[in-house]
């Protein structure tokens, strides 16, 4: 059998035997009762991209690639796991945009929590940095949005625009910049990608890959080598530094990522954990989300700019 063939047929294995597992037999805990959705646009990649997809495609792990792969390999085989059957092009055309409903806990230095819900709204350029991003969040304190448009951020509160405070700002701007989607748009974003080599924790064989974008902010993903095909290429947690406060020491944060389902053929961490030197800071739980949904550009405007 040919290379060429052998690299096809696994892909099909992979994709296949993917949309039917659950990842690394995880037990779901409950989920709240989901609210009503938007109706999604139905969309299908153009054929144009569909082949383009499949060069693509070929260059996703091998049986015999497993112990030695090329970080292109890797986040390849992650690509097509997390946007079936196509890879790229369904990413790109599902989640071109979204609204995703959830709740977040935090907890600060004294133990204490705070749930705060929260609706965002999305809708992606052609990079980061030209995409549209609206989070609402509502505490029971307050209610307010931050809003970010191609690279301008702005915080709202009862329709009135306001600036952020910094902590604020750096926390959003660090979901942006280290996320599933920095390895998923690395190409978009014009990032690097390095294979960092392999891992085993807790009985689990790892590939680690470092994603460097052009702010030079790196992120490392740390994603199941599991040769079970229904298993690989889920990306389990990443681990990222930022500054710390007044000049201290950087914090590292480690993000791990739980209950995997398919939403719409593409795959979604319906829960996430955040840990900032060790300790557990946030928990965050989607109980909805849809892709290719009406968006209202509306929702993204500064209101005092709209206003003149």
């Amino acid at each position: 059998m040919s290379r060429q063939l052998r690299l096809s047929a696994f892909a099909l294995v992979l994709v296949a035997a993917a949309g039917a597992a659950p990842c690394l037999a995880q037990t779901p805990s409950p989920t709240p009762t989901p609210a009503a959705s938007p109706t999604p646009e139905k969309t299908a990649p153009p054929p144009v991209q569909i082949e383009k997809e499949k060069a693509q495609r070929s260059k996703a792990v091998t049986l015999r690639d497993l112990k030695n792969p090329t970080a292109e390999q890797v986040v390849e085989t992650v690509i097509v796991i997390y946007g079936l059957p196509y890879g790229r092009p369904v990413l790109n055309q599902v989640r071109r945009n979204g609204v995703e409903n959830g709740r977040v806990t935090r907890t600060d230095g004294e133990g204490r929590t705070v749930d705060i819900s929260y609706e965002q709204r999305f809708i992606h350029g052609e990079s980061l940095a030209k995409d549209k991003i609206r989070l609402d969040q509502k505490t029971p304190a307050m209610e307010f949005a931050i809003v970010y448009n191609a690279g301008q951020i702005w915080g709202v509160i009862n329709g009135t625009p306001f600036t952020p405070r910094e902590d604020a700002t750096k926390e959003f701007l660090s979901q942006a910049h280290h996320g599933i989607d920095t390895l998923l748009r690395y190409k978009e974003n014009d990032s690097t990608i390095t294979y960092a080599g392999r891992d085993k924790q807790k009985n689990i064989d790892l590939w680690m890959i470092d994603v460097t974008d052009k702010g030079q902010r790196k992120t490392r993903f740390y994603i199941s080598a599991n040769q079970d095909p229904r298993l690989m290429g889920r990306v389990l947690w990443l681990e990222y530094e930022e500054p710390g406060a007044a000049g201290g020491e950087p914090v590292k944060f480690r993000r791990t990522f739980h209950e995997y389902r398919y939403a719409q053929n593409t795959l979604v961490p319906y829960r996430s954990v955040l840990y900032a030197d060790g300790r557990q800071v946030e928990e965050a739980r989607i109980f909805t989300v849809t892709y290719g949904v009406k968006m209202d550009e509306t929702y993204f405007l500064n209101p005092q700019a709209a206003a003149n």
